[in-house]
């Protein structure tokens, strides 16, 4: 059963056979004799209708149903900034295509923001920054990459129809990455605003984690602008992330002449993997998942070598901690075997208590712009955001574009809901930048 997180004044956890989405509107009911209060930091209380509706004229932004109407208008321009992101297929692995990829998001957000990024190169990888300065306050992320090969928009092309954007990443993310700096560019002042979109989260971010824990450590909060969970709702929860590789190390011999001579590496895998595969607790939402395995190297030979990848997640540090202990004292069956235990935890969770403050301003943000009731759920795949909440600042992941398909062949965007959704991103800046202020 997978944990979900309602967006409670404690943000409790509950279970369910199926990840879900949680109506959380009712986490924000008061007495109607309490005035609506803002938290910020969890700590300081203002009245919110007026603070909200303040901080978004301090930035010159129209506010509730006029400012989803004012993206709505420019939703034209809109599409067109995500067509040219998605027409620059740029694939993890392929450094060139990613700098070329880069350049392009450059040439979109510089032309929304009024200046240039730094173009940070990492390990050959580039990444973008543009920073506004003053205090610390809001760390926007995302990223540029995609899963998609080179040659991906022939068989999978750009295209606009039903109300439906398709093309390589346009769900993941680079929707995301124009609603982001959409966002961003209402403001009329974007002091203490850092917008950060890296080029390498799709690989679990081996060149750029440092450079995002860097810039969210001491930020009032990180808003991440991946994708949306299912019916849009915002991801206020993640697992954290543990990759490894087991190596066993046998002899060879002649499976026909020999075979007693051998010492097969995939037999001490086999009963390895049924070690593995117990240690997981689904009662807290820890999954261990034995994934690829090779051994051998011809049919007729006893392998010698071989490798058990295994995908762990879990929503605890402590349960991190546990299972990585435990695969690092795993201990050979077969008699000289032995064994290597490599890799170890890539992103820590993303825990409730992380997002809690932001959601309920999401929440309350939510319903003075008319729009569907925010919700929120809790997901088992990770993203920057999990770094972020790892250095200790309040981050709020899947304020991105709403649809469906990540990955896969039936990646889409659903257009109607670009307008609101840019609306959401930006008076929750505004009103971040507000109490940083």
């Amino acid at each position: 059963m997978a944990p979900i997180v309602k967006g409670g004044a404690a943000c409790d956890l509950v279970h369910a056979d199926e990840l879900e989405v949680v109506d959380s509107s009712a986490a924000t009911r008061r007495s109607r004799a309490d005035p609506p209060m803002l938290e910020t930091g969890c700590a300081k209380r203002t009245p919110v209708g007026r603070y909200t509706v303040v901080a978004l004229q301090m930035h010159g932004i129209p506010t509730g149903p006029a400012l989803v109407e004012r993206f709505r208008a420019d939703l034209p321009a809109i599409l067109a900034d995500i067509e040219q992101l998605i027409r620059c297929e740029s694939p993890s692995a392929d450094l060139d295509a990613v700098a070329r990829s880069a350049e392009t998001v450059a040439e979109v957000g510089a032309a929304l923001l009024g200046r240039e990024p730094e173009r940070i190169v990492l390990e050959g990888r580039t990444h973008l920054r543009w920073s506004f300065g003053g205090p610390a306050g809001v760390l926007v992320l995302g990223h540029h990459d995609t899963v998609w090969p080179l040659g991906s928009l022939r068989t999978h092309p750009f295209s606009i129809q039903d109300g439906l954007l398709r093309g390589p990443g346009c769900f993941d993310m680079k929707a995301g990455v124009v609603l982001a700096l959409r966002a961003v560019a209402a403001l009329s002042d974007r002091t203490g605003v850092t917008v950060l979109i890296t080029g390498d989260e799709e690989l679990g971010a081996p060149s750029s984690a440092q450079l995002i824990e860097v810039e969210a450590r001491g930020r009032a909060a990180a808003l991440v602008a991946e994708p949306a969970a299912a019916s849009g709702a915002l991801k206020i929860a993640r697992k954290g992330i543990s990759q490894y590789r087991i190596r066993a190390v046998g002899r060879a011999a002649h499976a026909g002449l020999e075979p007693e001579r051998g010492i097969n590496a995939a037999v001490e895998l086999a009963y390895q993997m049924q070690v593995v595969a117990r240690l997981g607790d689904l009662a807290v939402g820890t999954t261990v998942t034995p994934t690829t395995m090779t051994a051998g190297t011809t049919a007729n030979t006893v392998p010698a070598d071989g490798s058990l990848a295994v995908d762990v997640r879990t929503f605890d540090v402590a349960e991190q901690v546990r299972i990585d202990t435990a695969l690092h004292a795993l201990s050979p069956t077969l008699p000289g075997a032995r064994l290597e235990v490599l890799g170890g935890p890539n992103r820590p969770p993303l825990a409730p208590s992380m997002s809690e403050c932001l959601f309920r301003k999401a929440v309350r943000l939510g319903e003075q712009l008319a729009i569907s009731p925010v919700t929120g759920a809790a997901v088992g795949g990770g993203s920057d955001g999990n770094f972020t909440a790892g250095v200790g600042t309040p981050t709020l992941d899947g304020l991105g574009a709403v649809g469906g398909g990540a990955h896969a062949d039936n990646e889409h965007v659903l257009i109607d809901e670009f307008p609101a959704r840019t609306a959401l991103f930006t008076a929750l800046l505004a009103e971040i930048l507000g109490g940083a202020a």
